[in-house]
């Protein structure tokens, strides 16, 4: 039978970097978190926000523990919401100091326009891939269509690094030319 520990007995543990730690770190999360996540669904009315409040405060706090900054151990739970609270007064000076320059220099600030993406014609495209020797088919397809790396397109296809890079230019070049792009 496993005794639970007090939360003394967790943060001393944390501290002390004891072989039980890492388990100590975890029944730390377990016993915190929906503290935390409470506390911020209260003062950021947000689930997303409130986990990610969670989240943070939960890694400063285990940080502190590993440094000793805490000095009471019997005072874990206090330590822990005041991290809490110190994050949120934080998080409210970052968003009143950005609506503060927003409203500076937020009128003189033009948003990029953004370009269109070029249409691609699907079936172009396919006679191009087609019209590609063996090798460079080969290399595209790996590369872009399964997503696989250099490393293991080469391993695939029994090539060197520098030999799928070289075909993969020289393969891209030609589907440029062939869609009509220039080089």
């Amino acid at each position: 039978m496993q005794v639970e520990l007090s939360d003394a007995d967790l943060a001393r543990n944390i501290a002390n970097g004891s072989p039980e730690a890492e388990a100590a770190e975890a029944e730390l999360c377990r016993r915190m978190w929906p503290r935390i996540r409470l506390y911020g669904m209260r003062h950021l009315r947000s689930a997303d926000a409130a986990e990610d409040l969670a989240q943070h405060v939960l890694v400063l706090a285990i940080e502190a523990l590993r440094a000793g900054r805490l000095l009471d151990p019997e005072k874990l739970a206090p330590f822990v919401l005041g991290i809490s609270k110190m994050t949120m007064v934080d998080q409210r000076r970052h968003s009143s100091r950005r609506e503060r320059l927003l409203e500076i220099f937020g009128p003189g600030l033009k948003p990029a326009a953004a370009e269109p993406s070029p249409r691609i014609d699907g079936d172009k495209l396919t006679r191009c891939v087609a019209a590609l020797k063996e090798r460079e088919r080969s290399v595209v397809m790996l590369t872009f269509y399964e997503e696989a790396s250099g490393t293991e397109a080469a391993a695939s296809l029994g090539l060197s690094e520098a030999n799928v890079r070289v075909i993969r230019h020289r393969a891209l070049h030609s589907l440029r030319t062939c869609m009509g792009a220039g080089a």
